[in-house]
């Protein structure tokens, strides 16, 4: 398991809005993804098939809150090799799964969990 932090995700009230404010205070760029109701975030220079080009930052997104998704505020995404072996692994620890591994596109699968201390957290599976 690398147990990476690889991504964050930033939910938002108005997708606009949120976008215009990160873009102007910090300089980030947007890819919106409507079929997917999602919007990627590149927090620096980065190549479209490989992420980052550069060392010392990672990219995201922000996606509308709504009541499928648990959080109420940021949240980090952990790389792992399996999440059905992630899970496993976070209920015997005491956390419990928020949502089982769900497929993101073509890219990979994506699942949540709560750690001990009620705090949301992703997991990222490369497919």
């Amino acid at each position: 398991m690398s147990g990476k932090v690889v991504h964050f995700e930033i939910p938002f009230d108005h997708g606009d809005r949120a976008r215009k404010f990160y873009g102007d205070t910090f300089g980030w760029q947007f890819m919106q993804v409507p079929e997917m109701s999602y919007t990627m975030v590149m927090t620096g220079p980065s190549d479209p098939e490989k992420g980052p080009t550069e060392p010392g930052f990672i990219n995201g997104g922000m996606f509308e809150r709504s009541g499928e998704f648990a959080g109420k505020g940021p949240n980090i995404v952990i790389d792992v090799p399996s999440i059905d072996e992630a899970l496993r692994k976070v209920e015997a620890a005491g956390g419990k799964t928020a949502k089982e591994r769900t497929p993101v596109g073509e890219m990979g699968f994506a699942g949540y969990f709560t750690d001990t201390e009620g705090n949301l957290l992703g997991l990222w599976e490369n497919a």
